[in-house]
């Protein structure tokens, strides 16, 4: 029963993201990589149960991996300049086999029955064809790149009929020109310029790596493109985890609204990216989902929510609705997909030209993004905005963090007169205030 009572309370939350999705174009990058993993199959009932849906695929298929191989085996030297293989004539067959067994296998795994799987019986159809028109790369500072090409423009009229048509629409790595020659491309450009040029309204990349990671370790759910553009610059990421938030972030700076990299070694992992608030990679997008904003009336409920584990845990003093209601205006709350996540209020005494920091929360599954660094930052300037000179606390709990964060500890009598009149011995709460 437990187990089940969890399923539900998922496909709840689940359900405005269904509804969100349908009918919206999705551009998802399958690399050479991802085709060999152990979740392949995964990801293949998974990609059908997206169509099933309603959600319009087009899939951009890599096979970096596999021409790697073929070369090798012919003990063919591969050069790889600033990210692009270089494709002699010579090569071109081995790198055009290569492609089109990976394809075959592409196509042959998106048509099985899926038995077994909830998708029984589900008939998925695949088209694919000439929709990249490609021109070379050419003599870039003195190396001939040959068979090597880039994205000129692609077919998105004939796209647009398949997915009007329920076709799920394959993209590989290469390219046809007008005069008929054939290019091999890198999949991260292919996969840019089809969500950019189709309009996609999101791009997806499998990668090995969950996602981005700051220097802690910790994932970062969303990095918006100038802090994704940052961590570029660095230079610190490895080549493939490197191509693949450069392509999220051309994408989104190309007019896609929101791109993601997901690990394809997740099982369900591309599920609970787009069905799902905590996601399971990183999102790239240009403004954040993701609001600090002044709380209203709309909020009480889900600060209520919010606030009542705390409450019976002793770490916060309790609230009812009504009191919430009346002190609305005291509130600020981070709000994520239509969900309050976090909550601070700041309550002034004018005369003694301080604050009160109060009620700062953040639910425990959006914990380890700094949203508390950011309610405590969002009311430090609310309280300068209002020419307070002081900011102080009341905890049982949370000292430390206070601590590491400029706050030092205070006596009772430092506070207001009425604060010190209400003041709970029986807590026994520590005081800590921090000079603004």
């Amino acid at each position: 029963m437990p187990d089940e009572l969890n399923y539900v309370d998922w496909f709840r939350h689940s359900s405005p993201y269904i509804n969100a999705h349908r009918g919206k174009t999705f551009v998802i990058l399958i690399p050479g990589e991802a085709i060999e993993c152990a979740h392949f199959s995964s990801i293949i009932h998974d990609l059908a149960l997206l169509d099933s849906l309603g959600i319009r695929l087009v899939l951009v298929q890599g096979a970096r991996p596999q021409i790697g191989r073929v070369l090798s085996n012919r003990r063919l030297a591969s050069q790889v300049e600033d990210d692009y293989r270089v494709t002699p004539q010579d090569q071109l067959i081995d790198v055009i086999q290569a492609s089109a067994a990976v394809r075959v296998q592409l196509e042959a795994q998106l048509s099985m029955g899926l038995s077994n799987t909830p998708m029984d019986g589900a008939r998925l159809k695949v088209c694919s064809g000439n929709y990249v028109i490609a021109r070379p790369l050419g003599v870039v500072d003195g190396i001939d790149y040959g068979h090597t090409g880039e994205v000129r423009r692609i077919d998105t009229d004939a796209i647009f009929r398949l997915l009007e048509d329920d076709n799920m629409v394959l993209l590989p790595h290469l390219g046809f020109s007008p005069t008929g020659e054939v290019f091999n491309l890198k999949s991260e450009d292919v996969a840019i310029q089809a969500a950019i040029q189709l309009k996609a309204d999101k791009l997806v990349i499998f990668s090995e790596e969950e996602g981005i990671f700051n220097g802690g370790q910790e994932l970062y759910s969303e990095l918006l493109t100038k802090d994704a553009e940052a961590i570029l610059k660095k230079k610190e990421l490895n080549s493939i985890t490197h191509a693949a938030l450069d392509a999220c972030v051309q994408a989104v700076r190309g007019g896609v609204p929101r791109a993601h990299m997901i690990s394809y070694n997740e099982n369900g992992g591309l599920l609970r990216e787009l069905f799902s608030r905590e996601g399971a990679g990183t999102m790239i997008d240009e403004d954040s989902y993701e609001q600090l904003r002044p709380a209203h009336i709309d909020d009480v409920g889900g600060m209520v929510a919010l606030l009542a584990p705390l409450e019976e845990k002793g770490a916060l003093v309790r609230r009812s609705r009504e009191l919430l209601e009346n002190e609305i205006d005291r509130f600020i709350v981070i709000e994520r997909d239509g969900a309050i996540v976090a909550c601070a209020a700041l309550y002034p005494f004018e005369q003694e030209n301080a604050g009160e920091l109060a009620c700062l929360a953040v639910s425990p599954d959006y914990r380890g993004s700094n949203r508390g660094d950011r309610l405590l930052k969002g009311i430090e300037q609310s309280a300068k905005t209002q020419k307070l000179s002081t900011l102080f606390l009341l905890t049982t709990r949370t000292a430390h963090w206070f601590i590491e964060r400029g706050f030092s500890e205070t006596t009772l009598a430092s506070l207001p007169t009425k604060k010190q009149a209400l003041y709970n011995y029986q807590r026994n709460s520590k005081i800590f205030s921090k000079a603004l």
